[in-house]
């Protein structure tokens, strides 16, 4: 199989493709040729050594395709279906193995691209608008980074649940795109608590969806009403650090969390339920998911540098 497996942490130019010994399936699980990869910032951290690895560094999270064979013990899956998954370390590469409790069935008319670019951002999207904080009318949001592939998607979530949104972004361009997906309010990152309080009436927002980290948690905790919560669920900007919990008290009783897609789904059960929910929305088209961009696998390099350079609105796959 050809895979990108770089030996020590680096720059994106250690991105190269190379040839490795076809993976087998153990029990559980499955081999799956690929069709469709998605590329997601954690996969930056893992190239950097920002969240060790081990070596060769198995980067890629997520992806689609063709089973091609399935391992002793798999008995809801079959040779020739496609399915999805995320968190499966190495799927930058034509063929990954999978543990068939990560697979999900892709419905014929949603297809491999369209799987690989909404999983694992709009498995984000639904926990974040669903669960971590269950939007309704009344509330107003204020999601960060909303021009980027998770942000786009919690935009519309959240305008379907009948939230008030209000979105940050850092250009023009992006501002018209966010607006298109229904924002009501979108500002730039300068004096953005400011805005919100403004916007708001001197309140402040409900909940605050914030992945850039350490150069917006300030203002995100001052963006908040009494009892509001901040979700930190990315930090493209760098680590937050320590946080003095009497710091919450002071700024009106706040709630602080750092959620991860792992543990919102922790059975198939749940998996499947999420999946099932974001297909059906695609299909009733009341979600669109934006594809930024498409490479070959063998130019990885590439889509890592558009990431890190904020050069992206939406998702960058890459095709084997």
């Amino acid at each position: 199989m050809i895979a990108i497996r770089p030996l020590k942490p680096g720059g994106p130019d250690i991105l190269s493709a190379e040839t490795f010994a076809s993976p087998v399936p153990g029990t559980d699980e499955i081999l799956v040729t690929t069709e469709a990869i998605g590329v997601n910032y954690i996969d930056v951290y893992h190239r950097i050594g920002f969240y060790p690895q081990p070596s060769p560094i198995p980067l890629g999270q997520e992806g689609a395709g063709v089973i091609a064979q399935v391992g002793a013990g798999v008995t809801s899956l079959r040779v020739g279906e496609r399915v999805a998954w995320y968190g499966v370390p190495g799927s930058y590469a034509t063929q990954v193995v999978v543990p068939a409790a990560k697979a999900v069935p892709v419905p014929e008319v949603i297809g491999p691209r369209l799987a690989a670019a909404v999983l694992l951002q709009g498995l984000t999207a639904h926990y974040l608008a669903t669960s971590t904080f269950p939007l309704r009318p009344g509330h107003t949001a204020l999601i960060h980074a909303a021009g980027g592939g998770v942000g786009l998607l919690l935009v519309q979530l959240a305008k379907r649940a009948g939230a008030r949104v209000l979105a940050t972004t850092s250009t023009a361009a992006k501002a018209a795109l966010i607006r298109s997906l229904g924002a009501d309010e979108v500002i730039f990152y300068d004096g953005f608590p400011t805005e919100a309080k403004r916007i708001t009436g001197g309140r402040g927002v409900d909940v605050v969806y914030d992945s850039v980290g350490a150069t917006t948690f300030d203002g995100s905790l001052d963006s908040l009403a009494p009892r509001g919560l901040l979700a930190l669920y990315g930090q493209s900007s760098g680590g937050v650090g320590a946080v003095d919990p009497l710091l919450l008290a002071t700024k009106g009783s706040l709630f602080l969390t750092r959620p991860a897609l792992k543990d919102y789904t922790q059975t198939r059960t749940e998996l499947r339920t999420r999946t099932d929910d974001l297909f059906a929305r695609i299909q009733a088209q009341e979600l669109s998911v934006r594809i930024d961009r498409t490479l070959p696998l063998a130019q990885a390099a590439d889509a890592h540098r558009a990431l890190e350079s904020r050069a992206t609105s939406g998702k960058i796959l890459l095709i084997p």
